[in-house]
């Protein structure tokens, strides 16, 4: 049995969830999501419990199962407390602001470049250097996150271009000038 698959799932207060067929949905303050279940795989639901179940010991079900149970916790999670991911922008001249329902950035390139942010994903920026994106779905967020990043990657002579918060970038030495 799956370590991960066999954990009970707690619905916390405030939270809905509803069990439609082959799909679950939540619904809370931060939003509503929807997960669709693989076959091979059961949720049941009882007393704000969602338990994962499968039905056989096949090797692709198995590896579902876990998974399923994964999405699910972070569904009833991020309809709860929602997620968030920090970014940060190095270098000079870097820049980036919110227009609307997009960032405008300033990445060193002859334009600036403009970002779309996908329904459900809200972004704010600080000192024009670091971009705090939240959302309900964490999988959106951190795609969208790595979107974002891959505009301008950390170069690794200077470590200019954009960063995750928590991230450490690995810096190379440089040719030495003169040197023989």
């Amino acid at each position: 049995m799956s370590r991960i698959g066999k954990k009970p799932i707690p619905v916390p207060p405030g939270v809905k969830v509803a069990l439609e067929g082959a799909t679950v949905k939540a619904e809370g303050p931060k939003g509503k999501l929807s997960q669709s279940i693989p076959s091979g795989v059961s949720v049941s639901m009882e007393s704000n419990v969602l338990t994962v179940a499968r039905d056989s010991d096949h090797r692709n079900v198995r590896a579902l199962h876990g998974l399923t149970r994964s999405l699910l916790a972070n569904m009833v999670t991020g309809v709860k407390d929602g997620f968030e991911r920090k970014l940060e922008i190095v270098g000079i001249g870097y820049r980036c602001q919110v227009q609307g329902k997009a960032l405008q950035l300033a990445l060193g390139y002859s334009h600036p470049v403009v970002f779309p942010l996908p329904d459900g994903i809200q972004a704010e920026v600080d000192r024009q250097v670091s971009i705090t994106l939240r959302g309900a779905d964490k999988a959106l967020l951190g795609q969208t996150a790595a979107k974002l990043r891959a505009l301008r990657k950390p170069d690794p002579y200077k470590g200019k271009g954009i960063k995750y918060a928590d991230e450490h970038i690995r810096r190379k030495v440089g040719k030495k000038a003169g040197a023989k």
